[in-house]
């Protein structure tokens, strides 16, 4: 009975994220009423709303019918598979980095992991920002063999071709994107403190230390591997910028090995 039951269930959903007219068995029967329209419509919008939420500067850079034509075919291809809607899209971008229609915008995809990544932090866990107290009560000895660990309320991410973050910020901030804009790499850092979420651009170099942090290798390591990347990198403003930011939540002794 319950394997019954959870085939009418999948089959129901798959007719209300489905074309009309897909739907077989008996759910045909009652996909082909009039009134299983109105389901079908509002989970659409729901859908499309919730993307509107989940991505506003992929939204204001393509305009309301646009953004909506996009979000209404990703969402009969992906629709929600449970949660709250604040997780609806993880593929999004993905989505329009594929998207015929979105071809002359190869930065939209990129905007559209911006605005992901303000979702992800937003909605991560609290946690202590790790005191500056706490690196001066260490040696540059016992430091450089200490881990500094991320914060979950902290992302990053680098775009190797497009200034992404330049035209997710500027639209992020409703400002107009310049003409002067210069079309190379760019990366981006994105942080929650004190309830107030701040984002700022950040180099190659400081992607790559990231990185390596969150892989869990010793801050000389880390800082090795940043530079290697980066060679005229400026590490310690670097590793000021991310202090000042909140961007670590506490040190962690490494192993000999890592």
């Amino acid at each position: 009975m319950s394997g019954s039951l959870a085939a009418f269930q999948d089959a129901f959903v798959a007719a209300l994220t489905g074309a009309p007219g897909s739907a077989a068995g008996e759910v045909a029967a009652l996909a082909a009423q009039p009134g299983f329209a109105v389901y079908r419509n509002t989970l659409l919008k729901g859908c499309v709303d919730a993307l509107r939420a989940n991505f506003p500067s992929v939204e204001r850079l393509v305009g309301d019918e646009w953004f909506a034509a996009a979000a209404a075919l990703y969402a009969r291809a992906e629709p929600p598979r449970g949660g709250p809607l604040l997780e609806y899209g993880e593929d999004f971008s993905a989505f329009l980095q594929g998207f015929e229609p979105a071809r002359a915008l190869p930065y939209l995809g990129g905007v559209a992991q911006l605005d992901r990544l303000w979702l992800e932090v937003f909605s991560a866990v609290e946690q202590p920002v790790l005191a500056l107290a706490a690196l001066a009560t260490q040696t540059p000895q016992q430091l450089a063999r200490q881990a500094l660990v991320p914060r979950a309320a902290l992302r990053w991410r680098w775009f190797a071709e497009l200034p992404v973050y330049s035209i997710w910020s500027c639209t992020r901030e409703q400002r107009e994107v310049p003409t002067t804009l210069v079309w190379q790499g760019e990366g981006a850092l994105l942080s929650r403190s004190a309830s107030c979420i701040g984002w700022q651009p950040l180099e190659r170099g400081g992607c790559a230390f990231l990185d390596a942090c969150a892989a869990g290798r010793s801050l000389q390591q880390a800082s090795e591997h940043a530079l290697a990347v980066q060679p005229e990198l400026d590490f310690n403003d670097l590793l000021g910028r991310l202090l000042a930011a909140g961007a670590f939540a506490a040190l962690a002794p490494t192993t000999p090995s890592t």
